[in-house]
């Protein structure tokens, strides 16, 4: 969605239909993810952030609709994780459907593994699990020699055993889930339970029919938006994501080929007014306004493209970057600056691209606290490290100033 459409009116309201601009206050978890979308995990920050962001909802409390089932992460779109209200749970499962688990069968049978081999395991699986949660070394033990080890070949292409196998088709059957064995949404060890009921059993979705129905969330959640930035969040190919998206009669909106998804929509865009008064808000990296369409450079100000920022090979052009390399600073829907969480100091270090006033700095002294007393770290993902953010802090403080 490029050319003279985007600007601050766009911005801003992305920035509304995601909720950031405090609408969604006293909202629940699960409120919030069917309003404006499932949050990425990837083992970071992102769930604790987008709920933070945009209700105010603690870590507590967050963890507490992850207990109840409320809210839950799931494989869903493109085989990926997200966590995702329950109203969603069958249609997230049902679009995850035939991705990851496939790549990693065809990576198997080339190691020799059979289908009926991973079905056996998977049935002991569920055997063992009628007994209560387990980790995966407890399944291990249970399956016993029905878990394969696939050697020195396996390890090097992602597979050590077969055990992973049965686990992945069993999530995405909607057969077990796996629980956070801390009950943190920004770690990566789980233990697995039975799921009764299964959520795909009172689902009659056809694939095509969960896909439009996936279409219809995500132009919900972040229209207008292009076809074929639905395409890259679903996954699927340009034709069906065209056969997708065509039910729902969706309305073009100026002349850069984007969409919109309802009349009613619509025309609330063309009446739609951003507000005079600037309104800070720290995000992830992985936030639904930037993830969702995968368009950084749709949240830029033309004076900010070719500002220079660190990324994975040094200092490189904001506008050239698909994702950005730090977590991001916005006001009204308009990137205006980045952060990153300092383990030692305790301290958001930052930069802004914006004069700095009393409001930005309490912005971001709200999101150092949450951190610091609740979360203890901002990984962006599972492998991010204190160490490897290392060089990106430095050079925010050496720009900005920031987290001194």
């Amino acid at each position: 969605m490029k050319g003279t459409l985007i600007g601050p009116k766009l911005r801003a309201w992305w920035f509304y239909k995601q909720g950031l601009d405090g609408r969604l206050s006293g909202k629940s978890a699960a409120e919030v993810l069917e309003q404006t979308g499932w949050a990425r995990s990837i083992g970071g920050v992102n769930p604790y952030l987008t709920l933070l962001a945009r209700a105010g909802i603690g870590r507590e409390a967050a963890e507490e609709a992850v207990a109840r089932l409320e809210i839950h992460e799931l494989p869903c779109a493109r085989g990926c994780t997200y966590v995702v209200p329950a109203s969603d749970f069958a249609l997230a499962l049902r679009v995850g459907q035939g991705f990851g688990t496939e790549a990693d069968m065809k990576t198997a049978r080339k190691l020799g593994v059979t289908d009926d081999e991973v079905r056996a395991l998977s049935a002991s699986v569920l055997n063992a699990l009628e007994q209560g949660p387990m980790n995966p070394d407890q399944l291990r033990d249970s399956a016993g020699s029905q878990v394969r080890n696939l050697g020195a070949e396996g390890k090097k292409k992602g597979l050590t055993t077969t055990l992973p196998l049965a686990l992945g088709q069993l999530q995405s059957s909607g057969e077990i889930r796996r629980i956070p064995m801390s009950g943190r949404l920004d770690q990566q060890r789980y233990e697995y339970a039975a799921w009764q009921p299964n959520p795909l059993a009172a689902s009659s979705l056809s694939p095509e029919e969960a896909y439009t129905e996936l279409a219809r969330c995500f132009f919900s959640w972040i229209g207008p938006a292009t076809v074929a930035e639905f395409q890259w969040f679903s996954g699927l190919g340009a034709k069906a994501a065209r056969a997708a998206v065509e039910p729902l009669q969706l309305q073009a909106l100026g002349g850069g080929g984007t969409i919109q998804k309802i009349t009613d929509d619509y025309d609330a865009f063309q009446a739609y007014q951003p507000p005079r008064e600037p309104k800070y808000v720290l995000v992830s990296s992985l936030d639904g306004i930037m993830h969702l369409r995968r368009d950084l450079g749709g949240l830029l100000a033309p004076e900010d493209v070719t500002r220079q920022v660190f990324g994975e090979k040094g200092l490189t052009e904001l506008g050239s970057l698909s994702d950005p390399t730090s977590h991001v600073i916005l006001d009204r829907g308009r990137l205006i600056g980045l952060w990153e969480y300092d383990t030692v100091s305790e301290a958001i270090a930052w930069t802004a691209f914006a004069p700095r006033n009393a409001e930005l700095e309490k912005a971001v002294k709200k999101t150092e606290a949450f951190v610091r007393d609740e979360l203890g770290d901002a990984r962006s993902f599972s492998l991010d490290s204190p160490k490897s953010r290392g060089p990106r802090i430095a050079e925010l403080r050496r720009t900005g100033g920031g987290g001194d």
